[in-house]
C-alpha cells in the first residue's frame, strides 16, 4: 500500500510541474488579448464551421474579428470582407488596411493571434 501512496504522490507533483510549465510556457500568448474564453469559443467556431471569420468583441466603437491564417495573405479575408460592405482597398500601411468609399476613408488594424489565427479591428461607423 505505501508504494501505491508514492506512486500517487508522484503523478500528482508530475501533474503540477507539466500544468505549471504549459502555463508559464504558453500563458503570455494566450493572456495577450484579455480574457482568452471569447477568442478560444471563436477558434472552436472557425474549426467546427465552414465560416471564414468569426466576431468575438461587440462594443459601441469597434467590432473585432478572428480568421485563420491559412498560409497564403491572411489580410486578403479582411479585404474580401470590406469589399463585401463597398469598401474599396486602397493600401496597406504597417498593420493597418486603408479603404475608400464615398469619399471616406478607413483603417482596419491587424495583427497575428499565433502562427494559426489573426485579429482585426473594424471601427463601427466602417461595420456598417
Amino acid at each position: 500500500m505505501n508504494w501505491l501512496k508514492k506512486i500517487l504522490i508522484t503523478i500528482i507533483i508530475g501533474f503540477t510541474f507539466a500544468f505549471g510549465f504549459i502555463i508559464l510556457v504558453i500563458g503570455p500568448a494566450l493572456f495577450q488579448e484579455g480574457n482568452p474564453v471569447p477568442l478560444l469559443i471563436s477558434i472552436v467556431k472557425l474549426k467546427m464551421t465552414d465560416t471564414d471569420y468569426v466576431r468575438f468583441l461587440n462594443t459601441e466603437n469597434k467590432s473585432r474579428y478572428l480568421s485563420s491564417n491559412t498560409g497564403q495573405n491572411p489580410l486578403n479575408k479582411v479585404k474580401d470582407v470590406m469589399n463585401a460592405k463597398g469598401w474599396a482597398f486602397e493600401e496597406q500601411m504597417g498593420s493597418g488596411l486603408i479603404f475608400l468609399k464615398d469619399e471616406k476613408e478607413a483603417i482596419v488594424l491587424t495583427r497575428q493571434y499565433s502562427k494559426y489565427f489573426v485579429i482585426w479591428d473594424v471601427s463601427k461607423s466602417v461595420d456598417r
